[in-house]
Formats: C-alpha cells, structure tokens, sequence
C-alpha cells in the first residue's frame, strides 16, 4: 500500500507542474495556444482531431490523462529504484535521465503511435521540450522516491 501512495504522491507532484510549464511554455511563450486547446492537445491522443471540438469537457478529459501519465511515470521510477538501489541515492542524477528518457519515449514512441498530431522536432522545441520532463517531472518524482 506504502507503494502505491508513493507513487500517487510523485506522480500529482510531478503532474501539476508539468501541466503548468506546458501551459506557459505552449501558450504563453511559443505558440500562444488556448489553455482549452493545449489540454485537448492532450485527449487527442486517443480522441483524435474530435478532442479539439469537444469543448472544456474534452480539455478535462486531457487534464486526467495528463495526470494518469503522471503517475503512470512515477509508477515506472518506482520500479527502476526497487531494480537499481543507487537510484535513490543519485536522485538527482536519476532524475536528469529520467526526464531525459520521459521526453525520449513520449516523442518518439508514445505520441507517434497516438493520434496526437505532431510538429517536426526542432532543435528549439527539443531543448525547450526536453527541459520540461526534466524539471518538473524526471527531478520531482527522483526527490519525491529518494527515501522509497
């Protein structure tokens, strides 16, 4: 039971700001997206283009996948730690490449077998985009499980 509160708990920590980052990285600072659309953005992974005429409704729908992914993630670090003890001990370290190895497997696996229409990878949005898992959710969930 301690796992799976564990791994609700870094998985909601590491969710909400990665949700806010995409939201002022995409719809402040680059594309300046529509709060709705980014979170549809998201429900169009399985919903395909009819997420983005769904309404807010939709936009909630994207918002819980954001956050199943989430913990989803923090779910698979905790089973890295129980395999790789040291881990734990080089959190930040774990963190780094795990947020690296977050943003690796979402473009180029996750979202290219999804329905979630892509922009070609530029160098810009790789750094940017990147730095997001990093940050927000690669460190948070390392921190989060570091005691695990």
């Amino acid at each position: 039971m301690r796992a799976i509160s564990l791994i609700l708990k870094a998985g909601l920590i590491a969710g909400l700001p990665d949700i806010l980052a995409a939201l002022l990285v995409y719809g402040v600072l680059l594309s300046r997206a529509p709060l709705r659309a980014i979170l549809q953005s998201v429900a169009s992974g399985v919903y395909g283009s009819k997420a983005f005429a769904g309404g807010w409704n939709m936009a909630m729908q994207g918002l819980l996948f954001h956050f199943l992914i989430a913990v989803a993630w923090a779910g698979i670090f905790y089973l890295l730690i129980q395999l790789i003890p040291v881990l734990r001990r080089q959190w930040v370290v774990a963190g780094v490449l795990f947020g690296i190895l977050i943003w690796l497997v979402m473009n180029f696996l996750i979202l290219p077998a999804s329905q979630v229409i892509q922009s070609p990878v530029t160098v810009q949005g790789a750094v940017v985009g990147m730095l997001i898992p990093v940050v927000c959710v690669g460190i948070p969930v390392a921190a989060t499980m570091r005691g695990a």
